[in-house]
């Protein structure tokens, strides 16, 4: 799966009761999980045991959780739930009806393009599992780290730079609605503002 080396296959079910009593979900919590997710399987786990790089620093091993889905579209806090229940790095598979999208929580949710499952693949790049760990992140983020930044500072940017560009649509959505000269003219004003904002 993903293209990675047979080395790492393993198969081991994780029982949604885990999930249950190790966070002590309440009713409605344990609704909401079931709501989305089917099964959970773990289906690889990367190391420097079984592959050929080096342990990092921090990364000595990630593992690869398998989440078939009951529906597309899902509550995110539940992956963001799962990724705590196991304290170990997780790349997620979530996969419903053939297709599947990965997704990796590095001080948030980061989520990758959904595709035919047997298309899904991840190269990995690095000396060793720190580097490796870092560029799988940036691959399934499609992030561009600009020069001088770490990831977790461009991973902040690009967050910054999402919701700015979330509040100049919703702005400009209100600019067409807008039927007073001033209060448009005023809209308009704070869009020219955030647009300077997205700039620097």
């Amino acid at each position: 799966m993903l293209g990675l080396p047979k080395s790492t296959e393993i198969k081991k079910q994780l029982p949604k009761k885990a999930v249950y009593q190790k966070f002590a979900m309440d009713a409605p919590a344990r609704a909401r999980f079931d709501t989305d997710i089917s099964r959970l399987d773990i289906v690889n786990e990367v190391s420097a045991t079984n592959t050929t790089f080096a342990a990092g620093d921090t990364v000595k091993s990630f593992y690869v959780l398998l989440v078939t889905l009951k529906k597309a579209k899902i509550d995110e806090k539940n992956i963001i739930l799962l990724s705590r229940l196991i304290e170990q790095n997780m790349l997620f598979i979530l996969a419903f009806d053939g297709k599947a999208k990965l997704a990796v929580y590095h001080s948030r949710l980061i989520l990758g393009e959904m595709k035919p499952i047997d298309e899904l693949t991840v190269k990995l790049t690095g000396l060793e599992m720190d580097a490796v760990w870092e560029n799988m992140i940036v691959q399934i983020g499609d992030i561009t780290i600009e020069a001088g930044n770490t990831l977790d500072e461009q991973i902040q940017i690009d967050e910054k730079r999402r919701k700015l560009q979330k509040q100049i649509d919703t702005l400009e959505k209100q600019v067409w609605k807008e039927k007073q000269p001033k209060k448009k003219f005023e809209i308009c004003q704070q869009v020219k503002k955030l647009k300077g904002k997205l700039e620097t």
